[in-house]
């Protein structure tokens, strides 16, 4: 597909962190393009369709995913983003039947709703679905290195077997394993690293870090990259029916408090205990989606900064 083809795109979620930094960034590159944004305001994200560029074909529809009737909506789309989901896997311990009904669910009317109108689907899976010892793992490892470490990781796995089965009832559609996103977005959250830490730190607050985590590598996404991923999808037409690790950088959780140290240098640190990823230490590799001639160009460093620079007014 090619940028100047693209005639709609649909992003569901298009209201939270990674959804709101989309919606800025994909119509200029797709120019004449209608984005329609479904969100069912749950989280009361308003403020991510405040000040929206100018000049291009919004149309916001106040839905939700789990009940409305999505091939109307879907009809002449090019691409289907599916974002709309309970994000936070150190909470889904709490919730683990609202996670696995809701997001499970979600994927599976967008999915089936795509097939029947036969627009392509981007959906976002997570580097959370590894639980390995080795110290590298890709998409082709085995089941042993697929253990996830909380049930929101779990559902992803079964989103994403989801998905291959509807693949060969003649879907079209690429999953993406993203990394813990940082970076700025007017819908952005605070409830993982590295923004958690951002905001711990500019309150004077304690940052709180896994008992076990301070030294295991984890991977990372940069907002930007994730934009320009989904970008490049689009182009490419890249809807292989394939599983891709997209992340800008493994790092250690000692690594983003050196960065955050930079800017307010008497952090402290609160060791707290979890349930998820006790002694776990791994790098993902991101080598098939560089490949197809993606180049990561995100960095920890600026993301960092661009973090604090949004709250500076907080700072200590």
């Amino acid at each position: 597909m090619a940028g100047q083809s693209i005639r709609k795109i649909v992003v569901c979620g298009a209201l939270g962190h990674i959804g709101s930094r989309l919606i800025r960034s994909l119509p200029g590159h797709y120019p004449g393009a209608e984005l329609v944004l479904v969100d069912n305001l749950s989280t009361q994200r308003y403020p991510a369709l405040f000040d929206l560029p100018a000049g291009v074909r919004y149309r916001f529809q106040e839905l939700d995913v789990l009940e409305a009737e999505l091939a109307p909506l879907f009809d002449g789309a090019d691409v289907v983003l599916q974002l709309a989901a309970i994000t936070n896997a150190a909470g889904s311990f709490e919730m683990r039947d609202k996670v696995d009904k809701e997001n499970y669910l979600a994927t599976e009317r967008v999915a089936a709703a795509c097939l029947k109108t036969g627009a392509a689907l981007i959906g976002l899976s997570s580097t959370s679905v590894y639980g390995t010892q080795k110290e590298i793992v890709d998409e082709d490892c085995g089941l042993e290195d697929l253990k996830p470490q909380s049930p929101y990781a779990e559902t992803k796995l079964r989103e994403e077997a989801l998905l291959e089965r509807l693949g060969g009832e003649g879907l079209r559609f690429i999953t993406c394993r993203f990394g813990t996103i940082f970076g700025v977005s007017p819908g952005m959250r605070f409830h993982t690293a590295v923004n958690k830490f951002c905001w711990q730190a500019v309150n004077g607050l304690p940052i709180t870090v896994w008992r076990t985590a301070l030294h295991q590598v984890r991977p990372y996404l940069d907002l930007e990259d994730a934009a320009a991923a989904v970008r490049f999808i689009i182009d490419g037409g890249h809807f292989d029916r394939r599983i891709y690790n997209v992340l800008t950088c493994n790092s250690t959780v000692n690594d983003i408090l050196d960065v955050i140290r930079e800017h307010v240098p008497g952090i402290t640190v609160s060791y707290v205990d979890t349930q998820i990823m006790n002694q776990l230490s791994y790098h993902v590799a991101n080598r098939r989606f560089q490949d197809l001639g993606f180049r990561f160009q995100g960095d920890l460093r600026r993301g960092i900064a661009d973090t604090m620079r949004l709250l500076g007014g907080l700072r200590p």
